[in-house]
């Protein structure tokens, strides 16, 4: 006989570091009104893992038997779709873990009306989605960064109201939807939003350790588990339930925590220093803070509560745009939570129930973990404080001084000198001349810039709800623009184009007082919008544009593009050519931020080889292609045209160019040369890759000319 047992979940208890996650999921599971955990880390560090632990511990709840929408007997829902709920038997269950995948559509979440019955049957039956099986229980979305940004918006948007609502064709249905929200990325494969980030209560970064002995004990406890999971688990269950039995003590204590009003005056002052937006990180680091003190048994909040709550709920809340990397500044915190204490007029100093920012106000910051530290900031920083004695803020020594306390002049700088060409050596990169420029260091990029609109012709066919903004394609979502008919399933129904097949057919029907619609009448919404497609780069980084000036011009022109790219939900690929080859940078991504850093550190110097640039675009392509056939890709070429490596250089970039038009990929040139003497080579190639050629200055969406879309 097949075994039929459930294997139990990896023990939330067993778990080895990620002290931060744990704290985060833990505090939500204590007060779910701050809004849930994102966790941003590398593949392969176990937030999954944690997640689904966590679920094991979460107390069970009562349910009204056979409500979908799981109602509590003791208050259920007046607007329940399956109420009114009256003089019912409670039944208990396990809270729910349901999980969101990647290629979930909008009816599949929200629930959907089911159109066909409805137009056929004349039945109004509602089909509940995965916000209402997740009432009550955890909605986990792995790899949230690729759901699509409506998707991300819907949920969040329920899981900040308690509610979700589904309108289609006249009817509305609402069901309470209360949850706690979790989700995980990888930032590599793409950033979410900075306005979706925010809707997050708290946000942590996860990594592996790089201790020895610490990743050494995570493999012994995993195979110990993958060897025989019952007995494993058997081993943590009193420690499991010591912490299931916390969680509920705190959310019994959690309405009589005072949150004072000079501890809420100093959360305010941190989040003004740090200069977020709106007033959700107050919120969220208040309801964080008043968690936190009741997880550690007490009955008011401490200055420690507070730094530990904004180290959760701040992070992705500071970024300014889609380069910065989150993150908080620990010196910053600690003055702003110093400033506030000074600043507040009814603080006692001699008041030891707070504990200010370098003192302790907890023993311990989440569930114990076997053994292992808590891993959170200590007393003055993430190691713990600068040590006693004369260091400064960042750990270095202070300048020596003189007898009369004033630093020692600092000697002058050396004078810079001029930079001499190796024997044979080409000063310029001027094609003809024997040799090839030295090495030159990278330059930082120019401030990017809002560029034009580069497009790919034609209409593309988008499979999936991620439809972007870049170029035109049909899509699930966009205007209507037509009806057809589909032997499968109509998920979108064009009601005109309905109505007028099913009604030269009512005579026949039988049909005297109203509308009797077959299944053949039915017709399927055709809808167009916009498409994301993938946007490579392929950078000329030879000598011939070495110059500091103008490199630093090409990177911002490259650096304004991505942002572009990043504001449409494109992807993006670098390829970059210098000395005697090619390289592939950065493969197709959505991480922008990764794109922007491999810009930054791009080095420059050498021969142009212009060909072996266009063959690495041209293969990149092809395999993004056989991965995605349905997103479109746009070759960005960023050069001054000039091709000095091997033998026919500039006839092997012609052969490359043209291979690349006949494979008909959109492309746009960006021509970078300058000077008052131009030789035309970038035009040049853009007509042999049959694309639109721009100027350096013209890809600003400010320049003077209006330049075509690429062709």
């Amino acid at each position: 006989m097949r075994d039929r047992r459930v294997t139990p979940p990896y023990p939330f208890s067993a778990v080895v570091g990620l002290d931060d996650l744990r704290l985060a999921l833990t505090l939500n599971a204590v007060s779910p009104a701050i809004g849930g955990v994102l966790a941003r880390g590398e593949k392969g560090t176990a937030k999954s893992t944690v997640v689904r632990a966590l679920h094991a511990l979460l107390p069970a709840i009562t349910v009204v038997p056979g409500c979908r929408f799981a109602c509590d007997p003791a208050a259920p829902d007046p607007l329940c779709p399956d109420g009114p709920h009256v003089d019912v038997v409670a039944e208990t269950r396990p809270a729910r873990l349901v999980e969101l995948p990647v290629g979930a559509t909008e009816d599949r979440l929200v629930g959907a009306l089911d159109l066909e019955r409805a137009l056929t049957e004349g039945v109004r039956a509602y089909q509940p989605g995965l916000l209402a099986a997740a009432h009550r229980g955890v909605l986990y979305v792995d790899e949230v960064n690729l759901l699509a940004d409506h998707l991300v918006d819907t949920l969040l948007d329920a899981a900040g109201m308690g509610s979700a609502y589904v309108e289609r064709d006249g009817v509305s249905v609402r069901h309470a939807a209360r949850f706690l929200l979790v989700g995980t990325m990888n930032p590599e494969e793409g950033e979410l939003r900075p306005q979706l980030l925010d809707r997050f209560g708290l946000t942590v970064e996860v990594t592996a350790s790089r201790k020895p002995a610490e990743r050494a004990e995570v493999v012994r406890r995993r195979l110990a588990y993958e060897a025989d999971p019952e007995g494993f688990a058997a081993r943590w269950a009193a420690a499991d339930t010591e912490l299931a039995a916390r969680i509920v003590d705190a959310r019994d204590r959690l309405s009589a925590v005072e949150l004072s009003d000079a501890a809420l005056r100093r959360i305010t002052a941190v989040c003004a220093a740090f200069d977020v937006d709106g007033l959700r990180a107050d919120l969220v680091t208040a309801r964080t803070a008043v968690a936190l003190a009741a997880w550690h048994g007490r009955d008011h909040v401490t200055d420690e509560d507070i730094r530990r709550a904004a180290e959760l709920a701040l992070p992705h809340r500071r970024r300014r745009n889609p380069f910065d990397a989150p993150g908080l500044d620990q010196d910053k915190l600690d003055e702003a939570l110093r400033e506030a204490a000074e600043n507040d007029p009814d603080d006692d100093p001699d008041d030891p129930g707070d504990g200010g920012p370098d003192g302790g106000g907890s023993d311990d910051e989440g569930p114990d973990d076997g053994g292992g530290s808590d891993g959170g900031p200590g007393d003055g920083g993430p190691d713990g404080g600068a040590p006693d004695g004369g260091e400064g803020a960042d750990g270095s020594s202070p300048p020596p001084s003189d007898t009369d306390g004033t630093a020692p002049e600092a000697p002058p700088a050396p004078a810079p000198q001029p930079r001499t060409a190796p024997t044979g050596e080409a000063p310029d990169g001027v094609p003809g001349l024997p040799g090839a420029p030295a090495e030159q260091p990278a330059v930082r990029a120019a401030s990017p810039y809002r560029t034009r609109l580069l497009t790919v012709p034609g209409i593309g066919r988008s499979q999936s709800d991620a439809t972007g903004r870049r170029s035109a394609a049909e899509s699930r979502r966009g205007r209507v623009v037509r009806a057809t008919r589909t032997d499968g399933p109509v998920t979108d129904v064009h009601l005109t184009a309905t109505l007028l097949a099913a009604a030269p057919h009512q005579k026949a029907r039988g049909r005297i007082a109203g509308l009797l619609v077959d299944r053949a009448d039915l017709r399927q919404a055709v809808r167009r919008g916009r498409e994301s497609n993938t946007i490579l780069f392929c950078v000329d980084a030879s000598g011939s544009m070495a110059a500091r000036q103008r490199m630093t011009a090409v990177k911002g022109a490259v650096l304004s593009l991505l942002l572009d790219a990043y504001q449409r939900r494109d992807t993006v690929g670098l390829v970059t050519f210098r000395r005697d080859g090619a390289t592939l940078a950065l493969p197709p991504t959505g991480s922008i931020e990764v794109a922007a850093r491999r810009l930054d550190e791009l080095p420059t110097g050498g021969r142009t080889p212009l060909a072996a640039g266009l063959a690495k675009s041209a293969e990149v392509i092809r395999l993004e292609r056989r991965r995605n056939p349905h997103r479109r890709p746009l070759l960005v070429v960023v050069t001054d045209g000039r091709a000095t490596h091997g033998r026919d250089a500039r006839g092997e970039a012609r052969r490359a160019a043209a291979h690349l038009a006949a494979e008909g990929i959109a492309a746009v040139v960006v021509d970078c040369e300058h000077g008052p003497i131009r030789l035309g080579l970038a035009q040049e190639l853009a007509v042999h890759l049959g694309a639109t050629a721009l100027r350096l200055d013209e890809v600003s969406a400010d320049g003077l000319a209006m330049i075509a879309r690429a062709a």
